[in-house]
């Protein structure tokens, strides 16, 4: 699916939900998911608002932060806690999270069939697995050459 189909189909989910809820369409909702589909990987609700008011979309700091919580409560986004701060992505394909602990850089990988397919005997009572998001702790290359260079105190 490309990012324009998981766009369409985000705001489709979006409008069902709302009209679930009885919750108003509002062009500043919209205007969030969109922005929000616009930025590519893992983002802060700053970065959201900046790039709205980049845009000349003046919204306040407490209308992103509701829309944030109501998109991410009908799941076209992801909230994740990698820091102090949350942090969110647009919901799509399982993968892997891949964080330096030297250096705090996190890679995301797919998650291989594999990996995947290991929730497929999984049985729980009551829940239905919808998809895989995985944080895997380590480091990267760019600090595993650092340190393999005497550079220990180095954390970019």
């Amino acid at each position: 699916m490309t990012r324009q189909e998981s766009y369409i189909r985000a705001v489709k989910t979006f409008n069902r939900w709302l009209e679930h809820k009885r919750l108003r369409k509002t062009p500043e909702r919209f205007a969030i998911l969109k922005m929000a589909w616009q930025l590519h990987g893992h983002f802060g609700v700053d970065a959201l608002r900046s790039g709205l008011e980049k845009i000349g979309y003046h919204v306040s700091r407490a209308t992103v932060y509701n829309t944030v919580s109501l998109l991410e409560d009908c799941g076209v986004l992801r909230r994740h806690q990698f820091g102090s701060e949350a942090t969110y992505e647009t919901a799509g394909t399982s993968h892997l999270h891949l964080i330096c602990t030297r250096c705090g850089a996190i890679r995301e990988e797919e998650a291989a069939a594999e990996t995947a397919s290991l929730l497929a005997p999984c049985r729980y009572e009551g829940f239905a697995p919808a998809y895989l998001s995985a944080y895997i702790y380590g480091v990267c290359s760019g600090c595993a050459a650092r340190l393999r260079a005497g550079d220990a105190d180095t954390t970019n």
